[in-house]
């Protein structure tokens, strides 16, 4: 299109726009002559983060944020799901870049970052961050640890990465909800994973840009993904988004152009995806303005982010209800975000997959009820099958609470009551648990959660040396130090 037709077309959007009642924001967003759109502005925040610009705080996130990915890959390392990328991860022979988890062997970035995304976030136990979209920064963690091993990157090097991938992911989420126009969240893991590997690549801005422009173009996710019957593919869908944003940046690195504007195009992101939004970059983490990671929280089960409150709150009102049969109701409230992604769809009271089962409110929450806890065991065959389970599940109902929306994304809260058969009701509210951004885990909480996570699968001595070299990580010359002690042997 020649450019005084295009910039006609951007004029003639913007008023449509503004008969629709979106002019402001939109005016906003659209580039006019001179000014950089939205993935230039990004790429310049990148290309200009550096080591020195973050606090002492962030670093020591990134550690323990890296440290709890990385222990969530380790534990899930003998599923099938997390078996079947690394054995298509592997399948040239094991003599690439980038290490796969848990092994000695090596494939290239992208294929690396696929296999060892997909085991960290099997479990559904790695962190979570809510603006108006939510999602799992660290699931950005496997393009940052790929793309620094294959670029011989330094310990200082990974952290800015992965500082640089939440600080992206989080102030898109933050922009714009997608998921409820029918698209997942791994949308805005594409620019993230791609700025970061690019970052580790040393790409310059132009260059930083096409990389976010081919990753979003040819790759968005859709959010079948999260609702009904949920598949393996849960697990996975966040891995690839990661592993397209590190091929992106390399199909960048060597001049390959792609689609712009991506973000305000006639047919871009905001026209097909989300709507129009705006995004102020210097606003962005650095130079004492706060990082996005400082408020992401951290699970405390192996479940989805809105329903750890539910879990907490059942145990509660079953301790007080006592014997579990005379339970005759249970009534759980949740914010509209916890209703639309855990409490709405038919298939989360019959749950036939573990995907499924850990994002169905009504299921962990009687799960917990019964077992008093949740852990991976609670997705097992027999679990999901429990007739006595099954048959309490049909006494719950959840309910969209405007009032519980009003708390959420600062709070992910949750209310269960429950009515016994002599009539009393017991009921329980639990805005956040340990390891929510308002009740921050500790260093020591994070090893204890890692050792859990590893040390049946590489004993207690490896575990110890794994922690070792990520404490002492900006000090490293070889950010790839972390995997050797990870290695399971046997």
């Amino acid at each position: 299109m020649h450019r005084r037709h295009f910039i006609a077309s951007l004029g003639a959007l913007a008023a449509s726009a503004a008969a629709a009642g979106v002019a402001p924001a939109l005016a906003q967003s659209l580039p006019g002559a001179g000014q950089r759109n939205l993935a230039q502005r990004l790429a310049a925040y990148a290309a200009a983060l550096r080591y020195e610009d973050l606090d002492d705080t962030t670093v020591e996130l990134a550690k323990t944020h890296l440290a709890d990915a990385l222990g969530c890959g380790v534990a899930a390392f003998a599923e099938k799901p997390v078996k079947i990328a690394r054995t298509v991860a592997l399948a040239q022979g094991g003599n690439g870049t980038a290490t796969v988890l848990g092994t000695r062997l090596r494939t290239s970035p992208d294929l690396a970052t696929f296999a060892n995304g997909a085991a960290m976030r099997y479990y559904d136990l790695n962190d979570v961050y809510a603006g108006k979209e939510i999602g799992h920064p660290s699931d950005n963690m496997s393009a940052c640890l790929a793309q620094a091993e294959a670029m011989g990157a330094s310990g200082r090097d990974l952290i800015v990465a992965v500082v640089l991938a939440y600080e992206i992911d989080c102030r898109l989420m933050d922009a714009a909800s997608i998921s409820q126009h029918g698209w997942d969240h791994p949308n805005f893991s594409l620019p993230a994973a791609a700025l970061a590997a690019g970052k580790l690549m040393k790409l310059d801005e132009a260059r930083l840009t096409e990389s976010v422009n081919l990753a979003i173009n040819g790759h968005l996710a859709l959010n079948q993904t999260r609702v009904q019957t949920i598949s393996n593919w849960k697990g996975l869908a966040d891995a690839d988004a990661a592993r397209n944003g590190v091929f992106a940046a390399a199909l960048a690195r060597e001049g390959l152009t792609g689609p712009s504007p991506i973000f305000e195009g006639d047919a871009g992101f905001f026209k097909q995806v989300s709507g129009p939004f705006t995004l102020d970059t210097n606003t962005f983490g650095g130079r004492g303005r706060p990082f996005r990671i400082r408020d992401c929280s951290v699970k405390f089960y192996p479940a989805q982010a809105l329903t750890q409150t539910a879990i907490a709150a059942g145990i509660d009102v079953a301790q007080q209800a006592g014997d579990i049969s005379r339970i005759t109701a249970v009534e759980i409230r949740t914010s509209h975000e916890g209703y639309f992604s855990a409490g709405m769809d038919a298939e989360k009271w019959a749950p036939e997959t573990s995907g499924t089962a850990d994002h169905s409110l009504p299921y962990v929450t009687a799960k917990a009820m019964f077992d008093r806890d949740i852990g991976v065991a609670s997705y097992s065959n027999a679990a999901l099958h429990d007739p006595k389970l099954r048959s309490f599940m049909k006494r719950i109902r959840v309910i969209d609470d405007p009032e519980m929306t009003k708390l959420y994304p600062k709070y992910y809260a949750t209310v269960v009551s429950v009515t016994r058969d002599d009539g009393q009701v017991f009921s329980k509210q639990v805005d956040d648990i340990p390891g929510s951004a308002t009740r921050p885990m500790q260093r020591a909480d994070f090893e204890k959660k890692f050792r859990k996570n590893v040390e049946p699968l590489i004993g207690s001595a490896s575990a110890g040396e794994a922690l070792g070299v990520l404490w002492d990580l900006e000090r490293r010359n070889r950010a790839s130090d972390v995997f050797s002690p990870l290695v399971i042997r046997g």
